[in-house]
């Protein structure tokens, strides 16, 4: 097994990374002491300045006028067990289809204990991790996702394909199986009870108490490493371990956190796993949506295919499909922005010029420019162009018309409009990065 390092690792979890790597199969013990108050300042730094606050109200500045002292504070609660994780503060935000998903908000002492927890098993499980594996972790990114299933397509690998999607995966995740998987690689008690506040804590939304006996918490910075330890054992290991033996072809399984296809080189192969997917995830307590989830033929159409491709699908923000070359009119995959994704972000950027169109042209222009720039990094992908225009062109509307309803007096033209964005111009869309070869 290879061996990963985390970027600014600190001498001592470098050592635990070692005694991970070099002994697979072994618990390790005396682990919670590396949670001391480096580990604890290291999180806090990490802490975005203006991150939401909890349900105490304690910002990262206020913390920081006494940091040493909390700090130490914080660490003695820690050594002597007597840290208590604060309720959850629940707040919901938008997703395709006008649905929202929870997300919880911790106290800002509770999150430097997650991140400095996130940290230490961090430096333990990326041992064990799978390539297969992309979502949440160091030096993996959604474009390593994506890379990785743009080559088993050119390969001839997926000709068959799962395009999966599990019913609200972190909140059905079972707590006492998760501690089970956990103890499999950590003998440390006083480690695992400091996991379990993190785990069992409540959930206050419009002053009620929410809690529940299943999932981990949806923006906790710890959560997405518990999902993925999950996940490791429901599927990555399963799948590389016993469902690649028995089939007559090849397949490859790609996953990003809770998000993942699986592609067969034969069909019968793909119908196999679909029927044996839903049977191993039911065993941890997780489902496949029955409509989100479904087969599809994915082969690479002939040469004298006419029309568009056969099917499509959507992962990571993206529809893939097939597409004809200019130069010599073979098939090749690609991909473009998916068209829920586009619509959303259409919205946002229209949202956010109203709600702060009386500010200075400048400060608009600055964080318009972010905002773009932030969906041409992510989407900037070869044969991509068209959607990125398209929020360029629906960007430049948004701010025009936001920018004449400022006043009563004047009105703003399209010439005088055309003129301010010569001084103040958005990013121009490219294609970044070329998901079959090096950007």
């Amino acid at each position: 097994m290879e061996q990963r390092f985390l970027p600014r690792m600190s001498p001592e979890l470098m050592r635990v990374a070692e005694a991970a790597r070099k002994n697979p199969n072994r618990k390790l013990l005396s682990l919670a002491h590396h949670l001391d108050v480096d580990a604890l300042r290291r999180a806090y730094k990490g802490i975005r300045r203006n991150a939401a606050v909890g349900v105490d109200g304690v910002t990262k500045e206020a913390y920081g006028e006494n940091l040493e002292s909390n700090l130490r504070a914080l660490h003695g609660r820690l050594k002597t067990m007597q840290y208590r994780h604060q309720a959850i503060r629940r707040v919901y935000i938008e997703k395709d289809g006008g649905k929202q998903r929870p997300i919880g908000i911790s106290c800002l002492e509770d999150k430097i204990v997650q991140d400095a927890l996130r940290e230490l098993l961090e430096a333990i499980y990326e041992q064990d991790f799978l390539n297969c594996s992309h979502g949440f972790r160091p030096g993996r990114s959604a474009h390593d996702a994506l890379r990785a299933l743009n080559h088993a397509i050119r390969s001839g690998r997926v000709n068959s394909l799962i395009e999966a999607d599990i019913v609200s995966c972190f909140d059905r995740i079972e707590r006492p199986k998760l501690k089970n998987l956990l103890e499999q690689r950590i003998a440390d008690k006083s480690l695992m009870r400091l996991i379990g506040k993190c785990l069992h804590v409540g959930v206050l939304e419009a002053g009620a108490d929410l809690s529940s006996e299943l999932g981990t918490v949806q923006g906790s910075t710890l959560s997405p490493l518990l999902a993925n330890v999950y996940l490791h054992h429901a599927l990555d290991v399963w799948f590389e371990q016993e469902v690649c033996l028995r089939l007559k072809g090849k397949a490859v399984l790609i996953r990003y956190c809770d998000d993942f296809v699986i592609g067969c080189a034969r069909q019968d192969d793909a119908e196999q796993v679909m029927q044996w997917l839903r049977e191993r995830l039911g065993l941890f307590g997780l489902e496949l949506h029955p409509k989100k989830t479904r087969l599809l033929d994915f082969r690479r159409p002939h040469r004298e295919h006419r029309g568009k491709g056969p099917s499509t699908f959507d992962f990571l923000g993206f529809t893939h499909f097939w597409r004809r070359t200019i130069l010599d009119g073979s098939w090749q995959p690609a991909c473009k922005t998916r068209v829920e994704r586009l619509r959303r972000a259409k919205k946002a950027v229209e949202a956010w010029c109203n709600r702060h169109r009386h500010q200075s042209v400048r400060e608009q222009h600055v964080a318009l420019v972010r905002r773009i720039q932030g969906h041409f990094n992510y989407f900037g992908v070869r044969g991509n162009l068209h959607s990125l225009d398209l929020l360029a062109s629906s960007a430049r509307r948004s701010w025009f018309k936001w920018l004449t309803r400022r006043s009563q007096r004047t009105r703003l033209t399209w010439k005088r409009f055309g003129d301010l964005m010569k001084d103040y111009p958005f990013p121009r869309p490219k294609e970044r990065l070329c998901l079959w070869g090096s950007a």
